[in-house]
C-alpha cells in the first residue's frame, strides 16, 4: 500500500526529491513559476473503460459473522482482503495501491500520446523524451555498460584520500552523492529562509539495524551476495568481486554504527538541527573540508548550515584517512552501478529486481517496463508531467468540494482544542494561534515551476534521468540563502497520498488522492467525512503530534507549553505507545515509540472527522443507508480506506523502519479510545473495541 506520509518531518521527504546528475545547461538561480491555471481542455484524450473500477465501501463487504465490536477491521475489510491477492508485481494491495493503479494507467495514456506528438516542445518534449528512450529496451540492452564508463574510470584513478575527496565533491555536484544527503530547506529557527542541511547517508540497506541485528542477518548476507553480482556485472572478476562485496559491507556497517536509527530520527526532528559555521564544519571534519564542498557545488559560503548527525559526517573523516583507497573504489563502483542499474541493461535490472524488491520486500514479479519508466519520470519530472495530469484527471468540482470540507475539519478541531480538560488556557492560546496560520493545499500548486532549463534527447534513458536529476539538484541548491517560497510542493498531483509540513505549518493534498473511496462529491456526508475527513484530520494534528508540536504558527522550532502541559501530553502519548506495543505482525510487535506521531494524528484526525460531520450533520434526520447508522456508515468508510494488505517481507521492513503502523491497527487502533464508535455499534464494556478507563487514549 502507497503510505499516506503526513510527513511531520518534511526534512527527509525534501531531501529524498534533491536528486542529482548533470545536464548540458545548469541554473544559476532557481527556475521560474508559471501561474497555475484550473485544468482545461487539452489536445489529450482519455479512455475511462481501460482505467482500474474505484474500491469503495459497500455493505455487501460487510462480514456479518464478525462481531464489529471484538475485530472491527475483520467486520469491514476482511471479506475483501481474503478475495484479493497481492499483484506479482505489487509488495502490498488496496485502496490506496488501486488508486495508485489508476493514476499511472492515466499516466501510460497521457505518455503514449505525448510521446507520439511531432517536434514536441517544453513539458510535452521531457515528457516524451523520457518515454521514447525508457521503452526502448534495445537500444538500453545494447549500450550495456557504456553510459557508466567515464564514472567508472574515474573512481578506478583514485589512489589517496586527497582524490577520494575531490570525487565525493565532484560527484556530488552532478548530483551522484551516496555518502550523505544535502540540500535546502527552511532554518528551523527562521523559517521564512532555506537554509543548506547535510544528514547522513551511505547506505544500502534500509536501516542501520539491518547491519547488526540477528533477526535480519539473512537480509545482510543477501546484501553482501547482491553488492559482489552488482561489481561483477561491472566488469570485476567474480573472486574479486566477492572479496570486494565483504569489504564494502564492512565499510558500510562501520558508517551504520555512526548513524542514527529510524526510531531515533522518526522521534526527534532536532537531530536534523545543527548550525555550525564553515570553519566549525571543517575542524570537526578535517579531511572533509566543507568549504570546499560549498564552493564546488556552486554555493555561496553561508554564515552557517545545518551538519545533522556530527557522528556520522566525523567517521566519513576518519574513513577518509583509514580506509585503504581500494575499500572506497568498491564502494563507489558498487553505488554507482546500483543506482544506475534501474535505467541499464536488462541483466542490471533484473539484479536490483531481485535483491530490492523481491528478497528484500518480497515482490514476486518485476513490474512491466512501462510502469517502472513512469516511475522515472515521477522522479525527475513528475510536476511537469502533473501540470497535464490535472487537466484530464482532476474535475474542478472536486477542489471547490474539498475546501468546504477542509473548513468544517479545522473549526471542529479548534473546538477541540477549546475544549480540552487536560491543557491551560495559556497553551491552549498559543494552539489556536497556530491552528489560525494552517495553509490548506489542494490538487495543485498555485504556481508551476518552469521546466526551460532542462535539457533531455532521445538518445539515452540513463542520460535523461541523470540530466533531469542535475537539474532538480541545482533547482534546489540555488535556494540556499534565499527566502522560503511557500507555493512550492512535496509532491506532484498524481501522487496518492498527502502531507503535513511543519516549517510551513501547511496541509497538502494532491489531486490523485481526491477520488473514492477517500472523496466522492456525490458521495453521502459518512463516507466523505469518514474517509477524505480522516485524512484531512490527520494532517492537521500533525501540526500537534509529538514533533509537530514543537514548531510555532510561523514553522519556527519553538516551545509553545507550558511545563505543566507538556507532561501532561507525554502522559498521554505514552499510554498511546502502551496500546501500539501490543499490536502484533506475526510475531513481531508494532514499535509504538517509532510510529507514535502517525498515531496521534490517526486518532485526532478520526476525532476531528466525527465532530465535523455532527456539525454538517446538525437537524438533519439519519438517513440509515442501506440499514446502517450515519455514524456506522463514518466508521466503516474510514476502515475501508486502510483497507490493504502487504508481503511479509515487506511488512517486516516496514516494522523496522516506517513510522506508520500497520494498516490493520490503524483500522482498529483510533476507533478504539472513541466512545462514539462503542455508542455506534452498541459494544459493552470489556470487549476490544471499547477501551474504558484508562486503556482509553483520548489527547486532542
Amino acid at each position: 500500500m502507497t503510505i499516506r506520509t503526513s510527513q511531520t518531518l518534511l526534512l527527509p521527504l525534501a531531501m529524498a526529491v534533491a536528486l542529482a546528475a548533470c545536464s548540458k545547461k545548469e541554473e544559476a538561480a532557481p527556475a521560474a513559476t508559471t501561474a497555475a491555471t484550473a485544468p482545461a481542455a487539452t489536445g489529450f484524450t482519455l479512455d475511462e473503460s481501460t482505467l482500474p473500477a474505484y474500491n469503495t465501501f459497500k455493505v455487501s463487504d460487510l462480514d456479518s459473522s464478525v462481531d464489529a465490536c471484538s475485530d472491527f477491521g475483520g467486520y469491514v475489510n476482511g471479506k475483501w482482503l481474503a478475495a484479493n491477492e497481492i499483484p506479482g508485481d505489487r509488495t502490498s494491495w488496496g485502496v490506496d495501491s488501486i488508486l495508485v493503479e489508476r493514476s499511472i494507467a492515466v499516466q501510460h495514456q497521457l505518455a503514449e500520446q505525448i510521446a507520439a506528438l511531432q517536434n514536441p516542445t517544453g513539458i510535452e518534449k521531457i515528457v516524451g523524451d523520457f518515454w521514447a528512450t525508457g521503452m526502448d529496451e534495445a537500444r538500453i540492452n545494447a549500450q550495456g555498460l557504456e553510459p557508466l564508463k567515464a564514472d567508472l574510470a574515474a573512481i578506478d584513478a583514485l589512489t589517496d584520500a586527497t582524490s577520494i575527496a575531490r570525487y565525493l565533491r565532484d560527484s556530488a555536484a552532478r548530483g551522484d552523492n551516496v555518502l550523505f544527503d544535502f540540500s535546502p530547506q527552511a532554518d528551523f529557527k527562521d523559517s521564512s529562509m532555506n537554509i543548506a542541511y547535510a544528514a547522513q547517508g551511505g547506505l544500502g540497506l534500509p536501516d542501520k539495524t539491518y547491519y547488526f541485528d540477528a533477526d535480519k542477518a539473512d537480509k545482510l548476507q543477501a546484501y553482501q551476495a547482491h553488492v559482489a553480482k552488482v561489481l561483477e556485472l561491472s566488469g570485476v572478476a567474480a573472486a574479486d568481486a566477492a572479496k570486494q562485496a565483504a569489504e564494502v559491507v564492512k565499510f558500510e556497517t562501520r558508517l551504520a554504527k555512526a548513524s542514527r536509527s529510524s526510531v531515533e530520527l522518526s522521534r526527534d526532528v532536532e537531530l536534523y538541527y545543527n548550525p555550525v559555521t564553515l570553519a566549525e564544519a571543517d575542524r570537526l571534519t578535517p579531511n572533509f573540508s566543507w568549504t570546499e564542498f560549498f564552493k564546488s557545488q556552486g554555493v555561496t559560503a553561508p554564515e552557517k548550515f545545518s551538519l545533522a548527525m556530527p557522528a556520522f559526517h566525523q567517521e566519513v573523516s576518519k574513513a577518509l584517512a583509514d580506509t585503504d583507497p581500494s575499500v572506497w573504489r568498491a564502494y563507489l563502483r558498487f553505488h554507482t552501478v546500483d543506482e544506475a542499474s534501474p535505467y541499464l541493461a536488462d541483466n542490471f535490472v533484473q539484479e536490483s529486481y531481485a535483491f530490492y524488491s523481491k528478497t528484500l520486500n518480497g515482490q514476486k514479479e518485476m513490474k512491466p517496463r512501462w510502469k517502472r519508466v513512469l516511475g522515472s519520470i515521477e522522479n525527475g519530472a513528475g510536476e511537469a508531467f502533473g501540470q497535464l495530469y490535472v487537466k484530464v484527471a482532476f474535475p474542478t468540482e472536486s477542489k471547490a468540494k474539498m475546501e468546504g470540507l477542509v473548513k468544517n475539519l479545522a473549526a471542529a478541531l479548534k473546538e477541540r482544542i477549546e475544549h480540552l480538560d487536560w491543557m491551560s488556557a495559556e497553551t491552549k492560546a498559543k494552539a489556536i494561534a497556530k491552528w489560525e496560520t494552517f495553509t490548506p493545499k489542494i490538487g495543485y500548486p498555485d504556481k508551476w515551476r518552469d521546466w526551460s532549463g532542462l535539457q533531455t534527447g532521445r538518445d539515452s534513458y540513463l542520460a535523461n534521468v541523470r540530466a533531469a536529476n542535475a537539474f532538480n539538484y541545482k533547482w534546489n541548491l540555488a535556494k540556499i540563502g534565499q527566502p522560503v517560497d511557500k507555493t512550492e510542493w512535496g509532491m506532484t498531483p498524481q501522487t496518492v497520498n498527502a502531507y503535513y509540513n511543519p516549517l510551513q505549518n501547511e496541509i497538502v493534498f494532491p489531486a490523485a488522492i481526491l477520488q473514492p473511496p477517500f472523496f466522492d462529491p456525490d458521495a453521502d456526508d459518512a463516507l466523505n467525512y469518514g474517509a477524505i475527513g480522516g485524512v484531512i484530520g490527520h494532517e492537521m494534528t500533525h501540526g500537534y503530534d509529538d514533533q509537530g508540536s514543537r514548531f510555532g504558527p510561523t514553522g519556527n522550532f519553538e516551545n509553545w507549553w507550558t511545563e505543566a502541559d507538556a507532561k501532561g501530553f507525554a502522559e498521554r502519548t505514552r499510554k498511546l505507545v502502551h496500546q501500539f506495543d501490543q499490536y502484533k505482525v506475526g510475531d513481531q510487535h508494532v514499535n509504538g515509540t517509532l510510529t507514535l506521531g502517525e498515531n496521534i494524528a490517526d486518532l485526532g484526525g478520526l476525532a476531528t472527522a466525527y465532530d465535523a460531520l455532527q456539525k454538517a450533520t446538525a437537524g438533519q434526520p439519519d438517513p440509515m443507508i442501506d440499514g446502517l447508522s450515519r455514524d456506522q456508515r463514518f466508521f466503516a468508510s474510514y476502515a475501508t480506506s486502510w483497507r490493504s494488505k502487504t508481503t511479509p517481507e515487506t511488512a517486516k521492513v516496514r516494522l523496522a523502519t516506517d513510522p506508520h503502523a500497520p494498516d490493520q491497527f490503524r483500522v482498529v487502533g483510533p476507533p478504539t479510545n472513541l466512545p462514539a464508535f462503542a455508542a455506534a455499534y452498541k459494544c459493552e464494556a470489556g470487549k476490544p473495541m471499547a477501551a474504558r478507563g484508562d486503556a482509553q487514549v483520548l489527547i486532542w
